[in-house]
């Protein structure tokens, strides 16, 4: 194992010992599904859960304890800053990469912030609490943008990306099978992606190209995208599968 990896797992450990020994929450950064996935591993017998600010984000905070074992209730320590240019009439378009890129140029670790949506040249950055106020007073300018930043609840609905539901048609519910005909990609490709470790059904990385996922299951394809597989809708007259998904564009 890595040494970033033992470094990490022994994190997780602390956090939750603490949780467990001092009866309070605690609280890692944000964590990629990878590092999601390696806490499950890590950790036994003491509760937690996951925080990304928003259904289905992909990058989320662990949150150690439970009203159970703490006595209370506590969320993550995750505010929201809405990200708007000064005049839109002059703010060309934005990208997620013009947003992310001046964000990280103030110095801040990325793991201090979540997924970062933007909607028509406005962007909604979940990040820790404790930089919220640094990123406000500090972010002015985005690729020769002047922008303003404000603290909000939570990202509005609107905003937030929904899934296009599809329809689509294969011989098995092979994970590799459904991969393919998703991404139009080859079955080689598909079942390259799972070997590399690229596929990752709940957060969990899926190596057996053949697993069959299961109704609900939200899959990331590392490069390609995110879809919740919604099952099969009928079978074809040729005996073939025309399955559904909500993909994410």
């Amino acid at each position: 194992m890595a040494d970033e990896e033992k470094l990490l797992k022994k994190r997780f450990t602390e956090l939750a010992e603490r949780s467990f020994s001092k009866n309070i929450y605690t609280f890692t950064e944000f964590l990629s599904p990878a590092e999601q996935n390696l806490l499950r591993f890590a950790v036994k017998g003491v509760p937690y859960h996951f925080e990304g600010g928003f259904e289905n984000a992909e990058k989320a905070v662990a949150v150690f304890g439970s009203e159970e074992l703490c006595g209370y209730e506590e969320s993550a320590p995750i505010e929201f800053i809405k990200i708007e240019p000064c005049s839109m009439k002059f703010s060309g378009g934005l990208a997620h990469r013009d947003f992310l890129g001046s964000i990280m140029s103030l110095g801040i670790r990325r793991s201090t912030l979540g997924d970062l949506i933007v909607k028509e040249n406005v962007a909604y950055a979940p990040c820790l609490e404790n930089i919220a106020d640094y990123i406000c007073e500090n972010l002015v300018e985005i690729k020769h943008t002047s922008v303003r930043c404000s603290k909000v609840e939570s990202i509005p609905e609107d905003a937030l990306p929904q899934p296009v539901e599809s329809e689509f048609v294969v011989a098995s519910e092979r994970l590799d099978s459904v991969i393919s005909s998703i991404y139009k990609l080859s079955r080689s490709e598909s079942k390259g992606l799972c070997e590399h470790e690229k596929v990752l059904v709940g957060g969990i990385p899926v190596l057996n190209a053949s697993y069959s996922p299961k109704e609900g299951d939200i899959v990331s394809v590392r490069g390609h995208g995110k879809f919740i597989y919604c099952g099969i809708k009928l079978e074809t007259k040729k005996g073939r599968l025309r399955c559904t998904a909500k993909i994410y564009k």
